[in-house]
């Protein structure tokens, strides 16, 4: 029988058009124009300011023969030139590559030749450890370096082209370029490499569009927020938020660093109403001597990933004007894509109880469709007991299109009709889940993911190192920092001092482990290490536990 809705006509631009969140600054610019878009510093640029000089830029893009299925590289702090890429790349159809600013040479090269980038844009500050990556790529890119006057330290003279003469250059009624389909790529973000290389992850102009809403809903935003920028927009795109601001016409406070006083002069002065970071920028804020914290006339709404904030740093942050929530997701999921949404009755429970609930991760996001615990191998729910251990999935919208030139692991993630997170974790009767652990043995520390992988290779380069297994440590500032557990080889010769300045030199600084445990490391019967076994000495070395493993000499 025929569809008796069937109206005989197909899709066509009066009845549909691509979902992309570029669409949502041009009504901020055309709704309110005069409305402060971005303050930074002495700054204050319009919506109408804003969005001329995101056209301007993707004219200028397209000027230098840049389109669809372009890489656009950017290397740049969390200033207003981050958000202007953010519009102005997908604008002329190109694929934004933000790039941690945290990372090394050797790494930004390799996303560099992986991502096939055409043009970098490039913050002064980190000029010098672009042009040590572009010395280690194959690639060429086009090279604009971006003068931000809220920097106060050194510049490289370099052969680079300027990024207010290259805007100058463009049209600032360019007429944009609406994807082709809202399934088109409108970024690339790269994991940390669990195994072997980083991975891209492509997110889509769809995803993003419905993630940036999700965020407004999830947080409770009204119309002309004021949201402050300690979150680094170049991690998962600022979970979004550089797209969401313009859904709800609200204002960017932008920070080039993460540092209390500025923190709280911008609360205060700016009238700041959310922001978001790890439990690392609570702690630095609530530690902040206090002639640099203000009084606050508001109650502000800060949410937070990663590992649960302490109990008592969440009391702390009450006390002082904030109401915190806990997200979770992933680079895969466009940043969070589920929050442990609170209940009203749960606030009259015991402190304990409180906290216990606080560390559940929570519930899908308003977008995505589909979250759940299932066993791996049946692809079946496990047991809403909050017991049973299973791996998180997700399906939606808002789930990653798939892996940048790597087929292989882009069909493992989605096997069975699932994304496969690669975290465990139990759902329990309410469902709401719960993270248990992470099978790839991530780290996350002050919100950054650390491979334990990439640690230990990098420590088995050591000549005295036989044996090593590096795992999460508790960290009262930073959430968790790499432990690493040694066994020397006969006859050499290392202490905590040499591997630390063994490691400074092979990796990030974030990356070196806080704590070195010269032991014998457990195995199973078959020779496999238990890390469960270490994690578990971790956590009781981290709160100096009696019964915690005894290091051993650093000689063997």
């Amino acid at each position: 029988m025929a569809n008796p809705y069937n109206t005989g006509l197909d899709r066509n631009p009066a009845n549909y058009q691509p979902l992309t969140p570029l669409t949502f600054l041009e009504r901020a610019a055309s709704v309110f124009p005069d409305h402060v878009a971005i303050v930074h510093g002495a700054l204050r640029r319009s919506y109408a300011e804003f969005y001329a000089r995101s056209r301007r830029l993707a004219s200028a893009l397209a000027g230098q023969g840049i389109g669809r299925g372009d890489t656009v590289s950017a290397l740049l702090p969390n200033t207003p030139a981050m958000l202007e890429c953010h519009y102005g790349v997908p604008m002329c159809g190109a694929v934004l590559h933000s790039i941690n600013t945290r990372l090394d040479a050797a790494i930004i090269a390799f996303q560099l030749d992986h991502a096939m980038s055409k043009v970098v844009i490039v913050d002064s500050e980190f000029m010098p450890l672009m042009q040590e990556a572009l010395a280690l790529a194959e690639v060429s890119p086009l090279v604009i370096q971006c003068d931000d006057p809220e920097y106060d330290g050194a510049r490289v003279e370099v052969e680079a082209g300027d990024y207010e003469a290259f805007l100058s250059g463009g049209d600032p009624d360019y007429a944009w370029l609406m994807p082709q389909d809202e399934w088109d790529a409108i970024s690339i973000n790269y994991t940390s490499g669990t195994t072997g290389d980083p991975k891209g992850v492509v997110s889509h102009h769809r995803g993003a569009y419905l993630l940036a809403q999700g965020n407004a809903l999830t947080t409770s935003m009204r119309k002309h927020a004021v949201y402050l920028w300690t979150l680094p927009m170049f991690h998962c795109n600022g979970w979004c938020f550089p797209w969401t601001l313009s859904a709800i016409i609200g204002t960017h406070v932008c920070l080039r660093q993460v540092r209390a006083a500025p923190i709280w002069n911008a609360l205060a002065d700016e009238g700041v109403t959310h922001l978001c970071g790890a439990p690392i920028v609570m702690s630095l804020m609530i530690s902040a001597p206090e002639a640099e914290k203000r009084q606050l006339d508001r109650t502000v709404q800060f949410f937070t990933a990663a590992a649960p904030p302490p109990e008592k740093l969440l009391a702390d942050m009450k006390e002082a004007g904030f109401d915190v929530t806990h997200l979770y997701g992933l680079t895969e999921t466009y940043g969070p894509a589920v929050v442990n949404d609170w209940h009203e009755t749960w606030s009259d429970l015991p402190k304990p109880e409180q906290a216990a609930l606080k560390a559940r991760q929570g519930v899908r996001y308003l977008p995505l469709e589909g979250l759940d615990v299932l066993d791996p191998e049946t692809m079946l729910p496990v047991p809403r007991d909050g017991r049973t251990m299973g791996e998180v999935m997700f399906r939606g919208n808002v789930v990653m299109k798939g892996y940048f030139r790597n087929p292989e692991a882009t069909g493992k993630a989605f096997a069975g009709g699932w994304f496969h997170s690669g975290d465990l974790g139990v759902m329990h009767p309410d469902g709401y889940i719960q993270l248990k652990d992470r099978s790839k043995d991530i780290i996350i520390s002050g919100g950054e993911n650390i491979s334990s992988i990439e640690v230990e290779e990098a420590l088995y380069r050591h000549p005295a190192v036989a044996v090593v297994a590096v795992v999460a440590m508790p960290h009262e500032k930073w959430g968790e920092t790499p432990c690493a557990f040694v066994e020397l080889a006969e006859g050499q010769q290392a202490d905590t001092e040499a591997l630390r300045a063994w490691c400074r030199e092979q990796l990030a600084p974030y990356k070196v482990p806080g704590r070195f445990v010269f032991t014998a490391i457990p195995r199973t019967s078959t020779g496999k290490i238990q890390k469960f076994t270490l994690r578990e000495q971790a956590t009781k070395l981290s709160a100096g536990r009696s019964d915690a493993l005894a290091p051993a000499t650093g000689t063997k």
